[in-house]
């Protein structure tokens, strides 16, 4: 049997030019495929494949694995491909494997490798199903830090190939990937060998089910390599649906003890319900300009926020005569607040108060629900779509062209709050978190947060006082939880923010958070090289360590399912013996690759080391 190879490019920097001659034998021995082959390849034709020879490739053939053939033919110029496309094609249709190479200090070459031959070799590529390896070799400028800027190495650095560029282009074609930093037999033998040799058992077995009935009679004395099971996949993260707009309901509900603006029928004076001022400032402009224009006790005029779409004299919203209390009373052992007093004087608003304001504390997008809940009260068409348009004009939402469910959604939604994140508008606490101040709105935080509301509406000095110190958190840990209360997302910087956050959501009590902390460490994980992984400084050890003490049992699980995944890299790491004895027995139950593989992975390496001297010797 035989298996041919198509190696492209050129390992060396510059390659092969245009009008230049091809790389005789003696540069060819220090080439990838040439070194990986050693002494026995042969350079010339092969026989039976002397139809396919173009001038473009170096031709030569060497044996593997006691008897099967390989015929390697390499095109150190990519110009010279351009020559002959058709025949260059079929000699790429006859490929079982095609391996590209370039040079890490040749920029100019892997740009053009990657924006003018890559294009042409991806549905050629996914249509015939050939294995792709990706080689980079050579080493670059300040590799395991930050470029040096100057003069005499940013020249060197600018042209080198980036680790994420060529990463990209293996991603594209569907390439396995590998870096060698130097074509020595370390480099050459165990990375590039191994991977290429992988590929060569599998074209093997592949070719063997082709032609089941040639060689029977041997199969029985056939050394086959032991079979590599993948690893097993790793723990879901599960994470809780948003309980935003739940949240944020119950506040309009229950959050009566932090409501600091009333509403009052404008034909009666009657109470209809109280809100909150961080809130509807935070989604309406109207609002806004309403509760904190000028302030006057005087009653010449009512400031007027909106009018109806016929531009009649009517108002929706206005002040109450002396409509700000500075001294509002509240619960014994409460901070004083301010209470605003607003008159609702549409009629068609004074009735449907309190649907307008679920909407609006649930995130000011769910229209569908706001009209069947204004039907059903109202049962007129008419008056509905009266009141829809002046809820969208009270909110500053006029109906355009893309006003569709989904772009409104994205425009509000969890995002209503953003604008009073860190934000002294209506602020009525402030956090001292080492040295840095942080505003906050008791309301807020009451309704996202269980432990906050106990703080806030129990018997605490938290409860009666504005400032409120935080120990045992920085700043931008305490920031990002309140990032999460106001926004309802969290995207931590690195792994070791995401865990931080991850013990400040657990002191609080805050679940989703916790998970989704979870998440974005594990994304942060899976997301490192293996050679990355080896050399980082992050002890995924000690990561397991704390996610057990903080309860996030999900992450512990999943730590634990890592290292096994990984367990050639973790096992040599100091911090390996840290792990308890219970720990250590399930690491090694879930180990990828298995004690099973690798013993037989060595008795199928001295097998053939026996096979190959005892054919020396019969020679």
């Amino acid at each position: 049997m035989s298996i041919h190879i198509v190696a492209l490019g050129s390992e060396c920097p510059g390659g092969v030019g245009p009008g230049e001659e091809i790389m005789g034998q003696g540069q060819l021995q220090g080439g990838l495929l040439w070194s990986y082959l050693g002494h026995g390849a042969l350079v010339g034709p092969c026989d039976l494949e002397s139809s396919l020879h173009n001038p473009a490739f170096m031709e030569y053939t060497s044996r593997v694995f006691g008897d099967v053939t390989v015929v390697v033919r390499d095109c150190p110029s990519w110009d010279l491909l351009d020559s002959d496309w058709a025949s260059v094609r079929k000699v790429l249709e006859q490929a079982d494997i095609l391996v590209i190479k370039y040079s890490v200090t040749d920029k100019l070459a892997f740009q053009q490798v990657r924006n003018g031959y890559a294009p042409r070799l991806r549905p050629l590529l996914r249509h015939w199903g050939v294995p792709v390896i990706l080689v980079a070799v050579g080493a670059r400028l300040n590799d395991e830090g930050p470029p040096c800027t100057c003069p005499l190495c940013a020249s060197d650095w600018s042209s080198c190939v980036p680790h994420s560029e060529g990463l990209q282009l293996s991603r594209d074609l569907g390439a396995t990937y590998l870096e060698l930093p130097s074509l020595n037999h370390v480099f050459v033998g165990r990375y590039f060998g191994s991977v290429l040799e992988y590929f060569m058992i599998q074209c093997l077995k592949h070719k063997a089910k082709e032609r089941p009935e040639k060689r029977r009679g041997n199969k029985v004395n056939e050394l086959r390599p032991p079979h590599l099971e993948q690893p097993a996949r790793l723990p879901p993260i599960r994470v809780e649906e948003s309980s935003f707009s739940q949240d944020m309901q119950w506040l309009l509900e229950r959050g009566v003890q932090f409501a600091d603006v009333a509403f009052y029928a404008g034909d009666s004076g009657k109470e209809l319900g109280w809100a909150h001022a961080a809130v509807l400032c935070a989604v309406s402009p109207y609002f806004r300009q309403l509760l904190l224009g000028p302030k006057t006790r005087e009653r010449p005029q009512s400031r007027c926020v909106c009018r109806e779409r016929d531009g009649g004299p009517h108002s929706l919203l206005s002040t109450w005569d002396g409509g700000i209390i500075d001294d509002m009373p509240r619960s014994e052992g409460h901070l004083t607040g301010r209470l605003t007093r607003l008159v609702v004087k549409d009629p068609l608003l004074c009735m449907c108060l309190w649907e307008t304001l679920m909407f609006i504390y649930r995130g000011a997008w769910e229209w569908e629900h706001l009209q069947e809940a204004l039907e059903e009260k109202l049962k007129n068409s008419l008056a509905v779509a009266q009141l829809m348009e002046r809820i969208r004009s009270l909110i500053g939402r006029d109906r355009g062209p893309r006003d569709t469910p989904s772009a409104r959604a994205a425009q509000l939604g969890p995002q209503t709050l953003v604008n009073l994140f860190n934000s002294p508008l209506y602020s009525d606490v402030i956090f001292m978190v080492q040295g840095s101040v942080l505003p906050a709105h008791r309301a807020v935080l009451v309704a996202r947060c269980d432990v906050m509301a106990a703080m806030f509406s129990g018997k605490y000095a938290e409860a009666r006082s504005r400032v409120v110190p935080i120990h045992g958190v920085s700043s931008d840990t305490f920031l990002s939880f309140l990032e999460y209360l106001y926004t309802d997302s969290c995207c931590p910087a690195s792994v070791l923010q995401a865990m931080a956050v991850l013990v400040c959501a657990e002191m609080y009590q805050v679940k989703r958070l916790q998970h989704l902390c979870e998440v974005c460490v594990c994304a942060y994980l899976q997301s490192m090289p293996s050679r990355e992984l080896a050399s980082t400084g992050i002890s995924v050890v000690r990561l397991l360590r704390r996610a057990k003490c903080h309860n996030a049992e999900q992450l512990y699980v999943w730590l634990l399912h890592f290292i096994a995944n990984n367990y050639l890299i973790f096992s040599h790491k100091p911090d390996f013996l840290e792990l308890s004895d219970e720990e250590r027995e399930q690491v090694e139950r879930l180990r990828w690759p298995s004690r099973g593989y690798l013993q037989e992975l060595s008795e199928y390496q001295q097998r053939r080391r026996k096979l190959r001297k005892s054919r020396c010797t019969v020679m």
